[in-house]
């Protein structure tokens, strides 16, 4: 047991679980918010369409012989407009939230160096020997 709790810890195993929970949560709120506050101002702009409905019917909803009922065949386009309008909504907040929490690190300064008098090659400015032409600097 005590490896596998190494390997969590050691492995960032921890992050990815907290990072996938998190992104569940967070794509049930971002589904809700497309649902239930930004679909419906959308539908009523747009004469009152309710995307969710909006099918093309292929096959009406009939009986069959033995009297069980077979489904209608239907393109529901409406319902792949709102999983559009939610994937983007999702990329604008993942791309929010990584602007502000996944800052780039401040750039080291660098290290001072000279040129080899023989090849021309940049070599750091404390170098002996050059690494190109192994010639004494």
């Amino acid at each position: 047991m005590s490896d596998f709790k190494a390997f969590l810890l050691k492995t960032n195993a921890l992050a990815l679980a907290v990072a996938v929970i998190i992104g569940i949560a967070l794509g049930n709120v971002v589904n809700s918010l497309v649902n239930d506050i930004i679909m419906p101002p959308i539908g009523v702009l747009l004469g009152g369409v309710d995307f969710s409905s909006m099918v093309v019917k292929l096959k009406d909803a009939t009986v069959d012989a033995a009297g069980k009922p077979v489904p209608e065949v239907a393109i529901r386009y409406g319902i792949f407009i709102n999983l559009i309008i939610t994937f983007v909504i999702v990329a604008l907040v993942v791309y929010a939230i990584s602007k502000v929490l996944l800052r780039p690190a401040p750039e080291a300064p660098a290290p001072p160096t000279k040129d080899c008098p023989f090849c021309k090659e940049t070599v750091p400015a404390d170098a002996t020997k050059c690494r190109a032409c192994a010639s004494a600097i």
